[in-house]
């Protein structure tokens, strides 16, 4: 189990070297020794080289097919004969090859854009009926164009804003970090940007994600029948692909807005072997502050930058290198500064052993950290807290037959915890140094899975991961013991060294999803899969913050455990340009993590002493109704759901509400083209309020009313509930064909009618009658926000 790496390696060598049941080949081109060849090759964009994920390979008189992987790859076992080979792409114009396949053949295919009627639309980045046609459960793909179609906050276009508009997914109100999928916690969704794990996905505390529309080619959200490959979180994956530029001639991309301006530049290294992309983002509100004298030695601003090359080594081996850095900065002068951010990193090595073995070696390093501080002063501090992890692992795809094909892989990750570091700025400050226990922890994994079809109607896709975590921190740990919903009494001090191991966890997570075809355009579909999280986000305010800390799983804290089910039907119609679906869920998790009421969370030497654990569930339903094709196209989403929590000591032991439970999620997204340079887009937005713990009683201390909570209960109370229409236009430019610049102007508003929707409640003394109380409604946004940007293209 520590060594899966080298297990798989020398796993695959024997599949490189050993023939499958139905072919002899064992390398790309050899001569064909059995009944059956094998068909492999990358499928790229014509005008930019950048493969085609899920492009579609299909032998129409065989009724056989294959779809690419995530680097383009695909691999089709056939009968040798003669047969006509459609490739085809959403958006681009399929192309028909006629082969004659008497041995085992590697042919690349290069699609182009297809010409399409004026003013129309397509809004899918995969094959048209995928969604009737796999396996995958609560799955939904975008690409940068539907993201950049919907109407944006302050004209940022937002890959996170984007996909809280499907079905599952919803928040808890703008200046919320991340997003909450199916009842589970914003910590619970494993977020990718190539393959590297993001741990906060917000600038500017949860307005804007940390993602450059410019840089990203493609994004996978699943929220159920997670493939084995995956792990670590569990609600949900965010998968985050970057392009990897134009492989054939200069591009620049970018756009200028009023809260902040980007750019993208994209270019061969060598023309059809290689290529590059650069991407930055500033916002700039600081840039303006200077010219105010009184506010000149303030600071606000978030950037972050996004890198990515590519180079093709040979036939069989092509190399990624990749990284994102990022940032928010906010400074007051001498009185308080504050910045977060993210790094990562991503170095992949893709190797095809032969037509049938692919294979991608990934190194990947990620690390958040934040600070804060009085920068000088007799009330000088700095602190700090971070959360770093490096991992290797190794991927593999073994395509059997048109029939079935193995995934299977492994990987190790070990984290380093920094959870607080304060020290005085100055020797006449009143803060003296404190270091929080810094903790280290590894994580082992190896799957194996297959997709397997048992004809037209019937397919599979069943696998196990199994796991271990063992947190091998230095230093004084502690038990813990007291009544449950008071603070804990840390007892049996035990101190150790890093060669000792402080707790290990075992786990199997088996999956399984199935479809079964109702006909052409009908499927049902199901599936199971159990999770398991190492590590937790320590948070117990409404919405995460930048600020709340990273914790490995402990001898006091363990594991958090799920098993989800899911069922669906999925139906298109008039020949997939509607798709639609309805899905309904049900999710068991256990050692769910809640805190005390006051619990401290911030610089606690003890805060294992605030924590208490117990059971979760969520259940509910999931709409989904798109339209993909025409001048209008969009899609509405609906969520009917609940998400509960039973903990002893908080609630009297009965269920309560989750703190990002909601019964009702709306979306409605349109986009109408009026014409080849005018388009126009719109979205609306209503959903429960989220619940929260209101007081039922009071009293009065030195003549203050103090709001009291009387008795034990949490989350007895739901703010008012949400809702908000945006709107947008953009305007091209008109076209030139002897330019290569391409302009737009993009006009947004954001909430429409000025709704002051309530991300909280609080209570205060009422000012003009002393005796009585009153409640607060907190809104981010309280006002209509228009907004202008222009884009362009060359």
């Amino acid at each position: 189990m520590k060594q899966p790496f080298f297990l798989l390696v020398g796993l695959a060598g024997g599949l490189a070297l050993t023939p499958a049941p139905a072919s002899a080949q064992n390398s790309p081109n050899p001569r064909a020794a059995g009944p059956n060849v094998t068909l492999s090759g990358y499928l790229k964009d014509a005008a930019t080289g950048e493969a085609l994920i899920g492009a579609s390979v299909f032998v129409k008189s065989l009724g056989v097919g294959a779809t690419a992987n995530e680097y383009g790859f695909y691999s089709l076992t056939l009968p040798k004969g003669r047969y006509v080979v459609t490739y085809t792409y959403v958006g681009s114009a399929p192309r028909e090859e006629t082969l004659d396949l008497t041995t085992s053949q590697t042919l690349s295919v290069k699609l182009a854009a297809k010409g399409v009627e004026t003013g129309e639309v397509v809004v899918t980045g995969r094959a048209p009926d995928q969604n009737v046609r796999s396996t995958e459960t609560g799955v939904a793909r975008l690409d940068a164009r539907q993201v950049k179609m919907v109407p944006a906050l302050l004209g940022e276009a937002d890959v996170v804003r984007t996909i809280q508009l499907l079905p599952g997914v919803s928040t808890v109100g703008e200046g919320a970090t991340g997003f909450n999928v199916r009842g589970g916690g914003v910590d619970q969704n494993l977020i990718l940007m190539d393959e590297a794990p993001v741990y906060n996905s917000s600038h500017l505390f949860g307005l804007f994600s940390v993602f450059n529309p410019d840089a990203v080619k493609d994004l996978k959200l699943v929220k159920g029948g997670i493939p084995a490959a995956y792990g670590g979180r569990l609600s949900s994956l965010l998968d985050i692909r970057m392009k990897d530029g134009n492989s054939q001639r200069l591009g620049v991309n970018g756009g200028v807005g009023i809260v902040s301006s980007r750019l993208a530049v994209e270019a061969p290294i060598v023309k059809d072997k290689g290529s590059f992309i650069v991407a930055g983002r500033r916002s700039y509100a600081d840039l303006f502050l200077k010219f105010n004298p009184d506010q000149k030695d303030n600071q606000a601003y978030f950037y972050d930058f996004s890198a990515k090359a590519n180079y093709t080594l040979g036939e069989r081996d092509r190399v990624y290198l990749s990284g994102y850095f990022g940032r928010d900065v906010f400074k007051f002068g001498d009185l308080f500064e504050n910045s977060w951010g993210n790094k990562t990193g991503t170095l992949r090595w893709n190797h095809v052993f032969n037509s049938r073995l692919f294979m991608n070696v990934t190194a990947l390093a990620s690390r958040y950290d934040y600070g804060l501080g009085v920068p000088t002063g007799t009330q000088g501090f700095e602190w700090t807290s971070n959360i770093t992890d490096y991992s290797a692992k190794a991927d593999f795809e073994f395509f059997r037959n048109p029939n079935s094909t193995l995934h299977f892989g492994g990987s190790s990750i070990f984290y380093t915890f920094e959870p607080g570091h304060v020290v005085p700025t100055q020797a006449t400050s009143i803060f003296r140094e404190l270091r929080l226990q810094q903790q280290q922890a590894t994580e082992w994994a190896a799957y194996l899975d297959e997709e397997r079809s048992f004809g037209p109607a019937f397919s599979v896709q069943y696998g196990l991961r199994a796991t271990m975590f063992e947190n091998t921190s230095a230093g004084t740990f502690y038990d813990y013991t007291g009544e449950l919903g008071k603070q804990l009494s840390p007892v049996n001090p035990q101190t150790y060294g890093r060669s000792h191991r402080l707790a290990s966890y075992p786990n199997l997570e088996p999956r399984l999803s199935a479809r079964y075809a109702l006909s052409e355009s009908g499927s049902i579909k199901a599936s199971y899969h159990r999770m398991v999280q190492y590590i937790h986000l320590i948070s117990n305010t409404t919405a995460a913050t930048p600020l709340d800390v990273w914790l490995p799983s402990t001898r006091n804290v363990r594991p958090e455990h799920a098993d989800q089910v899911t069922l669906g039907y999925f139906r298109n119609f008039q020949h997939n340009a509607y798709e639609a679906s309805l899905e309904v869920f049900g999710k068991k998790m256990d050692n769910q993590i809640d805190y005390i009421n006051g619990a401290n969370t911030l610089l606690n030497q003890n805060l294992e002493a605030e924590l208490l654990y117990g059971r979760g569930r969520a259940y509910g339903a999931e709409l989904y109704v798109k339209k993909n094709e025409g001048r209008f196209t969009g899609w509405l989403s609906y969520t009917l759901s609940r998400s509960e929590r039973q903990i002893d000591g908080i609630n009297q032991n009965k269920w309560y509400a989750n703190k990002y439970d909601k019964t009702h999620v709306l979306a409605l997204v349109g986009s109408y083209a009026v014409s080849d340079r005018l388009s126009l887009s719109s979205t609306f937005n209503y959903s429960t309020g989220v619940a929260t713990t209101v007081p039922d009683s009071r009293f009065v201390y030195q003549g203050l009313v103090v709001p009291n909570v009387n008795g034990d209960v949490r989350n007895n109370y739901r703010v008012p509930a949400y809702h908000r229409l945006d709107l947008a236009a953009t305007l091209k430019n008109k076209l030139h064909p002897e330019r290569r610049w391409q302009g737009s102007w993009t006009f947004s508003i954001y909430n429409v009618y000025g709704r002051r929707n309530a991300f909280g409640l609080y209570f205060r003394q009422n000012e003009d009658h002393p005796t009585q109380t009153e409640a607060v409604r907190l809104s981010i946004f309280g006002t209509v926000l228009p907004s202008a940007t222009y884009n362009f293209t060359f």
